[in-house]
């Protein structure tokens, strides 16, 4: 594969000279990160030792675009500094397909784009590319989308998956197995709003130990609609979201969520943001439905705090979380400037052993900052600082005394090759 994936760069830009630079376009993206993690994603113990590593992403963006079609290609490489030996004779890193698509264009409203390809919906809460992660996300579906009229478009995504060319149905547990959704947005010059209907299937052997596999598929449904309303220098946003069907255990699914903010002005070049978002979970000693949402394939790390204790591969199936959060942010010449306070509870009861723990999680305080250096060059870095209760050691083990802080400072390089 990646042999292939090379042979196809190294033809690609040997017809680069042919093509007319108005239709396409070749840019890039190297972005090295080096992160302190004493208390990320969980809480840090006194045993324990905080990490120090460098991670990196090294990307190409191909984009061409003709009369009746255009095509995609995102091509990838994501290390970690040091992990392969200087004097390597094989590199473990493989070059990988982030986007690789291809879209007919049938008319000005409605085209058809197959391949692998970033979801990027509304706020990314439930469909997005999780761009702070190096490798991000993709898709792998067929995507119809329809242009209504000037203030409204309808896209349908259709994905079935599988690990390999098949003969007959084998389990597939890598993603979800189907995928289908559909999404409505109409705007206005005030007012915008958007509807959301999601269907995933997740394959499972439903009796491991029979030599034979008794494959099934079992769904869950997420519906709900996300809104902006601009009524002058103050906006609202709001959503809400419900989630039913199945888990991957075979238990009933009855979820919901909804956040409300509100973001306004504060000073010369200073904005803030407030507001609430509410995830169901389910009771720590239940053993009923699954009361808890899941936020699917969104950009979870922009949400619920930069430490990532909450959705970020984790906290599923759990007891959810309450977030009343305040932000505020500068922005002038070459500068930015942003910062954050989130005040975190369980939506659902936690217990420690038979006794009901206090709802309270933490207190998280994120702050960061950006320079531009030039065009296409961006210096960011960041702190932030969780002040844990006894409830999050509760749920998350650890020790709640410990410090628990996490920085990291990012260089970010955007060529654009085409560019005189």
């Amino acid at each position: 594969m990646k042999k292939r994936i090379r042979l196809l760069l190294v033809l690609l830009l040997g017809l680069l000279p042919m093509l007319s630079m108005a239709q396409l376009s070749f840019k890039g993206e190297l972005r090295p990160r080096s992160e302190y993690r004493h208390g990320l994603k969980t809480l840090f113990d006194a045993s324990d030792d905080a990490a120090f590593f460098t991670s990196q992403r090294t990307r190409l963006n191909l984009n061409y675009q003709a009369d009746k079609f255009r095509v995609g290609l995102s091509v990838q490489d994501v290390r970690v500094w040091g992990d392969v030996s200087q004097l390597n004779l094989s590199d473990d890193n493989q070059l990988m397909l982030h986007e690789a698509w291809g879209e007919l264009l049938f008319s000005d409203s409605f085209s058809l784009k197959v391949g692998r390809q970033e979801l990027v919906y509304d706020d990314s809460r439930i469909l997005g590319n999780v761009g702070w992660a190096q490798q991000a996300r993709s898709h792998d579906l067929a995507l119809f989308k329809y242009k209504t009229d000037e203030n409204g478009q309808f896209h349908l995504g259709l994905a079935v998956n599988n690990d390999s060319e098949v003969l007959e149905t084998s389990l597939y547990t890598t993603n979800y197995k189907s995928m289908q959704f559909a999404w409505y947005q109409r705007k206005s010059a005030k007012f915008d709003f958007s509807l959301l209907f999601m269907n995933v299937g997740y394959q499972r052997d439903q009796d491991e130990d029979e030599d034979v596999e008794d494959l099934d598929t079992r769904y869950n449904q997420t519906l709900g609609t996300y809104m902006n309303y601009r009524p002058g220098k103050v906006s609202f946003t709001g959503s809400l979201y419900m989630q039913t069907g199945k888990d991957d255990t075979d238990t009933d699914l009855n979820a919901y969520m909804f956040n409300l903010g509100m973001n306004f002005p504060i000073a010369a070049n200073w904005k803030g943001n407030a507001g609430i978002e509410v995830l169901s979970g389910t009771d720590s000693n239940s053993t009923g439905d699954n009361k808890s949402f899941t936020p699917l394939f969104g950009t979870n790390h922009k949400f619920n705090g930069h430490m990532d204790y909450f959705y970020v591969g984790n906290h599923t199936g759990n007891v959810g979380l309450q977030d009343v959060y305040a932000r505020a942010n500068y922005a002038k010449d070459q500068w930015s400037f942003a910062s954050a306070i989130h005040l975190f509870s369980s939506e659902a009861d936690l217990y420690d052993e038979s006794v009901k723990a206090d709802k309270y999680l933490g207190t998280e305080i994120d702050l960061s900052v950006g320079y531009k250096y030039s065009a296409n060059v961006m210096v960011k870095g960041g702190y932030s600082h969780l002040f844990a209760s006894d409830s999050m050691q509760v749920l998350k083990g650890g020790d709640k005394n410990e410090t628990q802080n996490w920085g990291w400072v990012m260089l970010v390089f955007t060529p654009d090759f085409l560019k005189k």
